[in-house]
């Protein structure tokens, strides 16, 4: 008998095989990367792994794959990565010990005369506790052959230091006295962009490292633009990097890792700017936030970037109340491109240009003439000058109008000789092409548009850039993302500003200046803007008040900085603390801050119950047992932070709350402050007790502060001044109508000012 199958047989066998091959592939499709936190730590780490290859166990689906962890957290915290469907992760949520669960989200990178410009010059007296220092660098790593980064005339790492130096292309010295590397899985095209190493190919983490803590080297520029002295705020600090951003993206569960290892390697002080997502509400539910606390509980201030989402309103992105949101401004240098037309008329554009056309005057061409018509494009496509949407016979060897910021790439793709691009934003911001080329403001490039269509044979020439004074500085940058709060309204975000437009420091020539593909110029130095480069100078800052207060805390440092920042004017910035927090930063005036509002875990602890975290939860993340009931619930104004808020859910309401705030005295054991307030029109502010009188060091005040009145505009500001005649903290005080969850939401809010002395 033959027992071979047969054909019907074989089809139906074919057929379940391609049916499971779908199931399978449907399951991996619908599967992606998140993050289980657990909080704290489990000493013994096989038996974490099979706890956790357990909870896998318990929320796997059916029809899923097997599931192992791909991350590991361990050192500082606990928790792990794993490939989950939604249900799973919805499952896994549900598990006893689990504090959060969010997905893996991909996040983005978000100085010759910036230091100068806060009043922090070179030669300022330093600490040799400032070679103690060491600031952790979480970005896309280093280039270690800098001169920023010699390490003549410093001794061995300190002791603390327990870190380690994973790198084969490049050995750490005395300066970089660590490097390490994060990278979940990456495949053959990942391997043609980037080195798996802590060595920076993208230019952004040798910047940002310089400007906290980088050598002064002098006599440095960008092909002639910036020149000066190039320096950090914390000079003779040491660095540790943590590379977790690539060419493509740096993912969360990257940048958790790299928190779990710096806060036991032993650094003091921790810069990252990596911007997180603008629509994030909830604490312990991104990366940033897990790994800031938990800095936090070891004694290291976390500094970071708000974002480059601005100026839309709450669009900052890091709002952790245990960690530091710097926000960008300008400074008092400016860069300036000229543009003139065979009509002999001039304009003024912005850009970093360092071509020389010598005034040659060549075509000119609105893109929105030049259609790549082949290949299927429009004019409403290529006035954008979109990818390929161009007709290189018909542009190349001319001056090119775009009306949107993408349009130099595509210029350079197609051979145009410059390129010309309206500013769909406020031209505070200048940025290097591959080729001549300039922003120009949307009314400046509708009369070169007008130029154009007038002529048979328009002509045009793009000088080369040169330096100006801004004498509007500091402003807001318009990228800087803005407040209000998202998670916690009732605390003011960002914390303070910093400059961001327009800083010079190192890069790694393994990237070209202008970041475009294709880009052939590469250099040691070069001119970027962002809250990235403003968040590193409150990180060199934090350092440098750290080599002076070793002993102070994360909220001590942030205390001093925010209470001394120097006032900016709500009128040339509109969106006011909500754009700059407390001011701009002065490291010179944090030195002496006469008073802090401190404040350690077991405040957080009390303000994390008042945000709703059962006692199960809190013990995940303390590692102790939590009675909130005992503790207390605070109510979000309330916590001892150096800035006020608060919250009316109404128009035209009348607001009538009060919030209470503890100082430390840090200034003259025999000191007396006593609390000026200014108050506009139909407001009322007061101060329970106006008068703080302390008798030794380290003794704490409490106060009330008390407002009073009714909205009539949008936003406002007032202030408290608590003034000793040598030591003055100014309040600043504002309120702010936003649009959240379809109701008006209005907020008051305070920022700590400048030192004075009194006549």
């Amino acid at each position: 008998m033959d027992s071979r199958p047969s054909l019907g047989s074989l089809f139906i066998l074919l057929g379940l095989i391609s049916l499971l091959v779908k199931c399978y592939s449907s399951s991996e499709d619908n599967m992606k990367t998140y993050i289980v936190y657990t909080g704290k730590i489990i000493n013994d780490e096989a038996s974490s792994l099979i706890i956790y290859q357990n909870m896998l166990n318990q929320v796997a689906e059916s029809n899923s794959t097997s599931k192992s962890v791909l991350y590991h957290y361990k050192r500082s915290f606990s928790g792990f990565a794993a490939k989950l469907t939604v249900e799973e992760a919805r499952r896994m949520a549900g598990l006893d010990g689990v504090v959060s669960v969010f997905p893996n989200e991909k996040r983005q990178l978000l100085t010759t005369r910036s230091w100068d410009f806060i009043g922090f010059p070179e030669y300022v007296e330093r600490e040799y506790n400032e070679y103690d220092v060491i600031i952790g660098v979480i970005d896309s790593g280093i280039w270690p052959e800098s001169e920023s980064f010699d390490d003549k005339g410093y001794g061995p790492p300190p002791s603390k230091w327990k870190g380690i130096c994973q790198s084969s292309d490049f050995t750490c010295n005395n300066k970089i006295i660590g490097a390490r590397y994060y990278r979940n899985d990456y495949g053959e095209d990942f391997l043609k962009n980037n080195i798996l190493s802590p060595r920076d190919t993208t230019g952004h983490g040798t910047h940002t490292a310089s400007t906290a803590a980088g050598n002064p080297v002098s006599r440095t520029s960008m092909l002639g633009l910036g020149h000066g002295t190039t320096r950090g705020g914390a000079s003779s600090a040491r660095i540790a990097v943590y590379k977790v951003c690539w060419s493509d993206e740096c993912q969360d569960v990257d940048i958790l890792a790299a928190f779990d290892d710096a806060v036991i390697d032993g650094v003091d002080i921790l810069s990252v700017s990596i911007g997180g997502k603008s629509d994030d509400s909830i604490h312990f539910m991104d990366a940033f936030s897990v790994g800031s606390f938990h800095a936090m509980k070891k004694g290291i201030l976390t500094v970071l970037a708000a974002g480059n989402f601005g100026p839309k309103s709450s669009s900052l992105t890091n709002f952790s109340p245990w960690a530091i949101s710097v926000a960008a401004s300008t400074m008092d240098r400016k860069f300036v491109t000229k543009v003139k037309l065979g009509d002999n008329k001039i304009y003024e554009g912005t850009s970093l240009n360092t071509f020389d056309l010598q005034g040659e005057l060549w075509p000119i061409i609105y893109a929105g003439d030049a259609p790549n018509k082949e290949a299927g494009f429009d004019k409403d496509s290529s006035r954008n000058c979109s990818a390929n949407s161009l007709d290189i016979k018909l542009v190349k060897g001319k001056i090119l109008l775009c009306e949107d910021r993408i349009g130099p790439s595509e210029a350079y793709r197609v051979g145009a000789v410059g390129v010309l691009v309206q500013g769909q934003k406020s031209l505070d911001t200048a940025n290097s092409f591959p080729l001549p080329g300039c922003y120009l403001h949307s009314k400046d490039a509708a009369k070169v548009h007008k130029y154009i269509k007038s002529r048979r044979n328009p002509v045009a020439t793009i000088f080369k850039t040169y330096e100006s004074n801004d004498t509007l500085a500091p402003m807001a940058a318009s990228f800087s993302s803005r407040g209000p709060n998202n998670a916690t309204p009732e605390i003011l975000k960002p914390d303070l500003t910093a400059p961001g437009v327009d800083i010079l420091a190192s890069w790694s020539p393994m990237s070209p200046i202008s970041q475009f593909h294709g880009e052939k110029r590469k250099l040691e130095f070069n001119i970027v803007s962002g809250t990235s480069m403003s968040c590193p100078h409150v990180s060199g800052a934090a350092a440098y008040i750290k080599s002076f207060y070793p002993t102070w805390s994360p909220a001590a440092i942030r205390s001093a900085l925010m209470t001394t920042a120097k006032q900016m004017s709500p009128e040339k910035n509109h969106d006011a603390e909500f754009a700059y927090g407390a001011g701009q930063v002065d490291p010179m005036k944090a030195l002496n801050p006469g008073l802090v509002y401190d404040a350690d875990e077991e405040e957080y602890i009390r303000f994390l119950c008042g945000q709703g975290l059962d006692m199960s939860m809190l013990l995940q993340i303390t590692e102790s047992i939590i009675n909130c009931s005992e503790r207390g619930y605070m109510i979000p104004r309330d916590l001892n932070y150096p800035s006020f808020a608060f919250k009316v859910q109404r128009p035209k309401h009348h607001l009538n709350a009060s919030s209470k705030r503890t100082v430390t005295n840090v200034g003259l054991a025999m000191s007396t402050y006593r609390a000026f307030v200014t108050a506009p029109k139909g407001f009322n502010i007061s101060v329970t007790p106006d008068l703080l009188s302390f008798t030794s060091l380290g003794e704490k005040q409490t106060f009330i502060l008390t407002i009073n009145g009714k909205m009539k505009k949008s936003i406002g500001s007032a202030s408290l001044i608590w003034d000793n005649a040598l030591h003055g903290h100014d309040m600043l005080l504002s309120w702010c109508s936003f649009v959240q969850d379809q109701s008006i939401a209005w907020h008051i809010s305070k920022t700590l000012g400048s030192i004075f002395t009194c006549p």
